[in-house]
C-alpha cells in the first residue's frame, strides 16, 4: 500500500515537474523522393518541442510517439517512436536599453527527426503528436489548464482536382520566437514561415488543441485518432484573439503585431499557415507555442504615423506608450521659423498658426535615463465638409446623387459610396456623381466617405425613403370653412401638380391654390415627378352658418379647475375675460378662478361668427380640525376634540367609540389608531376634506409579583416584582418598603396567609398590578409531605409533593416503593410524584419517602416517613 502511494506521488510530481516546463511544438515534413516500394513516397519528418531553458532530467522526452492517420477515415496508419535527434537553444542576449526590468526570454527546442515510406493515397496524411500536460494559470485558457494536454499537428496532401501533391514539402517556420512581450505594451512577434516548393502561404490564428490526458502521468500517451478537442479559452479570448482584440496577425507576413495583454503571464498561441499552389489549398502546417507576457515596462516614445485637421488649427496629443517609467517629455510641432512650437507636458494641446503639413517629434526620458524619440506627420488643413443632393422621386427610375463637399485646400480625390440596399452586394459606386436603382422600397442609409489631396478623410450619412410614387404630402385631409370664405390648399411636393375639379378653383397648377366652394367638395391632387405618378385628396366641408353652446351654469369647489368644452363646428375661439383660463384663444380651456366669474366666447369659422355664456359659481371647500395627536395607556380612553364648517361628519373607524355622531366621542383603542373625520357640504362645494389623529397606545404594563408562596412566622421574606420603573406594594404589613421592586416582609402575625398587590409603572406613567399569596405557617420551619394521594386525574391531590415552609434551600425529595427501590426523586420543590414509573402506573400501597433541605436559619432538617397512593 506505501508503495502505490508513493508511486502515486511521483507520478504527480513527475506531471506536475514535466508541466512547468512544456512551451509547445510543431511537426515539419519533407518530401525526400520515391519510396522503397512502388507507387510509395519518402518522408523525413521532424518533431520540434518547446520547454523552458531551465528543463532537466524527467522534465525532457527522450523520444515520443508519432501517429500517422489515414486523412479520408482517420483510421491508424502506423505508430512510430521517433528518439531525440538534437536540441537547439533559444535565448535573447541584447534588450532595448528602455526595457526594464530585463525579462528572461529563452526556450529550449527539443528535435525528433524519422523517415518513413507512404503509399500515395487519395486524402493524404494527417501527422499527430500528443503530449500531457500544459502548466497551470495560463492566462487565456479556462482554469485549470493543467488538465488538458497539447497536440501537435500537420498535414500532408493526397491528390487535389486530380493532381497529385504528394511530393510536397511542408513550410518551415522560422525560428525567431526570442521576441520580448511586456504587458500593455507594443510588440512584434515573428510566425513567418518558407515553403520550399514556392508554394504561396496565408496565415491565421487558430484554434489549439487538447490532447493527453493528466491520467498519463505526464508520460507520453500514444496519440489517438482525429478529429481533437479544441482548447477552452477564457473571459475576452479566443482561437481568433489568443492575446486580445489589441493583437493582429498579418495573413501575408506571419507577423503578429499589437498591444501585449495587460495581465502578465504564459498565453497560447496557435499560428496555421495555408499552403496554396496555383490557387488551390493544398496544405496546412500549425505551431502552437506559450508566449510568455513578461512584467516589464518598454519607456519609449509612440505616435500616430499621422495626425490629420480638417476642422480646424488646434490637435491634442500624448504619447501612446503605456510605460510608466517616463518622468519628461519634450515635444516639438514643428512649424518652421518658431521656437516656441514646443511642450513639456504629458498630454499638450497646440494650435497651428496656419495650415500646411509638418514633422513633428516626441523626445521622452525615463526615471533610469533612458531616452527615446519618434515623429510623426501632422496635416492642417480645415475646410473639409463632406455634403451631397438626392434627385429621384420613385422605385422605378434611378435616383441621382451629386456630391457637394466643400474643399478649401486641395481637391476631392475619392469617393466611396454606399447606397444602403440590404438586398445587393454590388451597392456602392467610386464616382463623383452615380445614378443608383432601388429593387426595393423603405427607408435607406446613404453613406459617402470622401477624401482630399491634402489628407482628410471624412464620412456622413442620410436616410433616404424610397417609395412606391413621388412623395406627397398634405398638412390636413379634411376641413371646415363657411359659405362666404376662401380656403388655401396646401401641398408639399416636387414635379407638376394638377388639382381637380376646376370650379371655384383659382391656380389649379401650383402647390398653393384657393378655393370658395358654397358646397361640400373633395378636391384632387395628381403629382407627376419624372414619370412617376401619386395622387391624393382633401374634402372641404362647407356650412352656412356656425352655433356656439356652452351648456348650464355650474359650480366649483375654490381653487379647482374645470374644462369648459363649447358645442360648436367653429374652428377660432376667443374668450373674455381671460382672467383664470389657461389659454384664452383655445376651445376647450380650463378655467380656474379664484372667484364666482361669468365667461362669453365667441366662435368664428372664417367669417361665420356665434357667442355664449356660462356663470361658474366658486364655492370654498368645508373645513375640518381635528385635535392634536396624543398617547395613552393601555386600557384608558380619551375624548377626541374636532370643529367643522360642513354640513355633515363621519369619524371612521368608530369600533371602541362612543358618541360617534358627536364630534366629542370618547376612544379606547386597543392598539394603535388613525381615527379619520370625515365632512361634506351640500350647500356649497360637494367634495368631501378630512381631518385625521392619531391615538397612540402604548403596551400594556405586564407586571409580576413572583409565585405564590409559603413562610413561618418572622421568616424573612424576599418579594421580586418586575415588568416596568416603579412599584408600590400593598399592604405595608411587614414591608420594609413598599415603593421598590424587592422589599423585604417580615410576618409576625397570628394570620394564616396574606396577599400583596404590587402596582408597575412603565416610563411614561402606565401601570400594571399583579398579586401574590403568602401562606404563613405558625411552626418552625418544616418539611410537610402528605399521608396519601390520589392520582387519579380529577386534578385534586393527583400529584405527591414535599411542602417547604421556611427552607431557603431544598436538597431533595425522594419516593422508595415497599422493596426501597427509588422510584422517584427531585431537587425541585414545585415537582413531585404522579404514581408512575417510566408512564405505567404504580399498585395502591404505601411507600416511603425522605425528603432534605435547609431552613433560613441555616440548620438542616430531614424528613422520612411513609405515605399511602390511593386508587
Amino acid at each position: 500500500m506505501k508503495n502505490w502511494i508513493l508511486t502515486i506521488c511521483c507520478l504527480l510530481l513527475t506531471m506536475s515537474s514535466y508541466a512547468n516546463h512544456l512551451k509547445g511544438g510543431w511537426i515539419q515534413y519533407n518530401h525526400i523522393g520515391p519510396g522503397s516500394a512502388p507507387n510509395t513516397s519518402r518522408y523525413e519528418i521532424i518533431v520540434r518541442q518547446y520547454l523552458d531553458c531551465s528543463s532537466s532530467g524527467g522534465q525532457i522526452d527522450p523520444d515520443v510517439f508519432l501517429g500517422i492517420f489515414n486523412s479520408d477515415n482517420n483510421s491508424l496508419y502506423v505508430n512510430l517512436t521517433v528518439p531525440v535527434s538534437g536540441t537547439d537553444i533559444l535565448s535573447k542576449g541584447t534588450f532595448d536599453p528602455c526595457i526594464t526590468p530585463v525579462p528572461n526570454v529563452c526556450y529550449r527546442i527539443d528535435i525528433y527527426r524519422t523517415t518513413v515510406d507512404l503509399p500515395n493515397n487519395t486524402n493524404g496524411y494527417d501527422l499527430t503528436v500528443q503530449r500531457c500536460c500544459r502548466i497551470n494559470g495560463i492566462m487565456n485558457l479556462s482554469p485549470p489548464s493543467n488538465q488538458v494536454g497539447v497536440t501537435y499537428t500537420s498535414r500532408i496532401p493526397g491528390v487535389r482536382n486530380g493532381v497529385r501533391v504528394s511530393n510536397n514539402s511542408s513550410p518551415v517556420f522560422a525560428q525567431r520566437d526570442t521576441a520580448v512581450v511586456c504587458f500593455n505594451a507594443p510588440f512584434t512577434f515573428d510566425f513567418s514561415a518558407v515553403d520550399a516548393d514556392g508554394d504561396s502561404l496565408s496565415y491565421s490564428f487558430c484554434t489549439g488543441l487538447t490532447g493527453g490526458n493528466t491520467g498519463a502521468g505526464g508520460a507520453r500517451p500514444q496519440p489517438v485518432a482525429p478529429p481533437y478537442t479544441p482548447l477552452f479559452y477564457s473571459n475576452s479570448f479566443d482561437a481568433s484573439t489568443p492575446m486580445g482584440s489589441r493583437v493582429q496577425i498579418d495573413s501575408k507576413t506571419g507577423i503578429i503585431q499589437g498591444f501585449a495583454p495587460e495581465l502578465p503571464g504564459d498565453y497560447v498561441v496557435a499560428v496555421c499557415a495555408l499552403e496554396f499552389r496555383n490557387g488551390e489549398l493544398i496544405g496546412s502546417i500549425k505551431k502552437e507555442i506559450h508566449i510568455t507576457v513578461a512584467n516589464c515596462q518598454l519607456s519609449a516614445a509612440e505616435l500616430n504615423p499621422e495626425y490629420i485637421s480638417c476642422d480646424g488649427f488646434t490637435l491634442d496629443f500624448e504619447n501612446r506608450s503605456s510605460s510608466a517609467g517616463i518622468n519628461s517629455y519634450f515635444w516639438d510641432f514643428g512649424v518652421p521659423s518658431i521656437l516656441t512650437d514646443t511642450s513639456s507636458r504629458p498630454r499638450p494641446t497646440y494650435t497651428f498658426p496656419d495650415t500646411g503639413t509638418f514633422t513633428m517629434k516626441l523626445r521622452v526620458t525615463n526615471a533610469g535615463g533612458c531616452k527615446d524619440s519618434t515623429t510623426a506627420t501632422v496635416r492642417i488643413y480645415p475646410g473639409f465638409e463632406p455634403a451631397f443632393d438626392i434627385i429621384g422621386s420613385c422605385i422605378l427610375n434611378p435616383y441621382e446623387f451629386r456630391d457637394r463637399t466643400f474643399v478649401r485646400y486641395g481637391t476631392v480625390n475619392s469617393w466611396r459610396w454606399e447606397f444602403g440596399e440590404p438586398t445587393l452586394t454590388n451597392d456602392t459606386a467610386r464616382i463623383a456623381n452615380p445614378t443608383f436603382s432601388y429593387p426595393t422600397l423603405g427607408n435607406k442609409t446613404i453613406r459617402l466617405r470622401v477624401t482630399s489631396t491634402k489628407g482628410c478623410d471624412k464620412e456622413i450619412t442620410r436616410v433616404l425613403q424610397v417609395l412606391d410614387k413621388p412623395q406627397l404630402d398634405l398638412p390636413f385631409r379634411d376641413t371646415l370653412i363657411c359659405s362666404i370664405d376662401t380656403l388655401e390648399l396646401r401641398v408639399n411636393a416636387r414635379g407638376i401638380i394638377q388639382w381637380s375639379p376646376n370650379n371655384r378653383l383659382i391656380d389649379a397648377r401650383t402647390a398653393n391654390p384657393r378655393v370658395y366652394p358654397t358646397d361640400t367638395t373633395v378636391y384632387y391632387v395628381r403629382v407627376e415627378e419624372n414619370g412617376c405618378i401619386n395622387t391624393d385628396s382633401v374634402k372641404v366641408n362647407v356650412l352656412p352658418f356656425i352655433t356656439v353652446r356652452l351648456g348650464l351654469d355650474t359650480s366649483i369647489c375654490s381653487t379647482d379647475s374645470i374644462q369648459l368644452r363649447p358645442e360648436s363646428e367653429a374652428l377660432q375661439f376667443l374668450w373674455t375675460p381671460s382672467i383664470g383660463l389657461s389659454n384664452p384663444n383655445t376651445k376647450n380651456p380650463l378655467a380656474a378662478p379664484l372667484t364666482s366669474t361669468g365667461y362669453r366666447v365667441t366662435a368664428n369659422l372664417g367669417k361665420c361668427q356665434d357667442s355664449d355664456s356660462i356663470f361658474i359659481r366658486v364655492t370654498p371647500y368645508p373645513q375640518v380640525t381635528v385635535s392634536g395627536d396624543r398617547t395613552i395607556c393601555f386600557g384608558e380612553q380619551t375624548t377626541l376634540q374636532a370643529s367643522i364648517v360642513a354640513s355633515s361628519f363621519q369619524w371612521r373607524p368608530n369600533n371602541a367609540m362612543l358618541n360617534a355622531q358627536t364630534l366629542n366621542p370618547s376612544v379606547a383603542p386597543s392598539r394603535t389608531t388613525a381615527y379619520i373625520l370625515e365632512v361634506s357640504d351640500t350647500l356649497g362645494c360637494p367634495k368631501s376634506v378630512t381631518d385625521t389623529v392619531i391615538v397612540t397606545v402604548r403596551p400594556p404594563v405586564n407586571a409580576f409579583a413572583g409565585r405564590d408562596t409559603a413562610v413561618v412566622r418572622n421568616q424573612p421574606l424576599q418579594l421580586q416584582a418586575s415588568g416596568g420603573v416603579a412599584y408600590r406594594w400593598s399592604p405595608t404589613l411587614g414591608l420594609n418598603n413598599s415603593l421598590i421592586a424587592d422589599p423585604i416582609a417580615t410576618l409576625n402575625t397570628s394570620q394564616d396567609s396574606i396577599r400583596y398587590f404590587v402596582t408597575v409603572s412603565d416610563e411614561a406613567g402606565c401601570t400594571g398590578t399583579d398579586d401574590i399569596w403568602v401562606r404563613i405557617f405558625q411552626t418552625e420551619p418544616d418539611l410537610f409531605v402528605p399521608t396519601g394521594f390520589t392520582p387519579n386525574g380529577d386534578g385534586r391531590n393527583d400529584i405527591l409533593r414535599a411542602i417547604p415552609v421556611g427552607i431557603s434551600r431544598f436538597d431533595h425529595f425522594r419516593i422508595y416503593n415497599r422493596v426501597g427501590q427509588l422510584i422517584f426523586q427531585t431537587t425541585d420543590p414545585s415537582r413531585g410524584w404522579d404514581g408512575t414509573i417510566g408512564g405505567q402506573p404504580q399498585p395502591a400501597g404505601t411507600y416511603v419517602f425522605t425528603a432534605q433541605g435547609e431552613d433560613y436559619r441555616g440548620r438542616s432538617i430531614f424528613r422520612k416517613g411513609t405515605t399511602v397512593l390511593i386508587r
